[in-house]
């Protein structure tokens, strides 16, 4: 039985575990250089920035999905899905549904006017879950960043 939670501090280790995870299957495991101990300052420090529900199977936790608040001035206040994540042993079992209908829940009863994401375009397993919920995914948006380093460089 697959128990739905609110994240501790006591789960960030595993919550980065499912990240590295992530980053693999998503071809960019070099991507991921965020420290556990940044990760956890950002989750439950002196000013958090994200949220996260965590699935466990017999006390271990094998999926996630975290948040937090995005402001759009076209939209106002909207949950961004930063990560759904359910490690491979235990996909197709339901466990993302689960998750992603909670996320749900907690848009609608914070009030967000929605709750946006991004997913890779070859992803064909997560296009189509999304596409059970009748998401819209909008074509022609790029994505762009500057590092830590670039930052610096100005």
């Amino acid at each position: 039985m697959t128990n739905i939670r609110v994240a501790q501090q006591k789960d960030c280790p595993y919550l980065l575990e499912l990240v590295h995870e992530l980053a693999l299957f998503e071809r960019a495991p070099e991507e991921v250089t965020v420290t556990l101990q940044e990760f956890e300052d950002a989750g439950f420090g002196k000013k958090p920035v994200w949220k996260a529900f965590v699935a466990e199977d017999d006390g271990k936790i094998v999926a996630m999905a975290l948040y937090y608040i995005r402001y759009s001035t076209w939209k106002g206040c909207r949950l961004f899905l930063e990560d759904l994540i359910v490690t491979e042993n235990y996909r197709g079992k339901g466990i993302g549904k689960s998750l992603f209908d909670r996320i749900i829940v907690e848009a609608k009863e914070t009030g967000f006017s929605g709750m946006v994401w991004q997913v890779l375009d070859w992803n064909e397993p997560a296009l189509n879950f999304y596409k059970k919920y009748e998401a819209s995914i909008e074509p022609g948006w790029l994505n762009a960043s500057l590092s830590k380093q670039q930052l610096s460089n100005y």
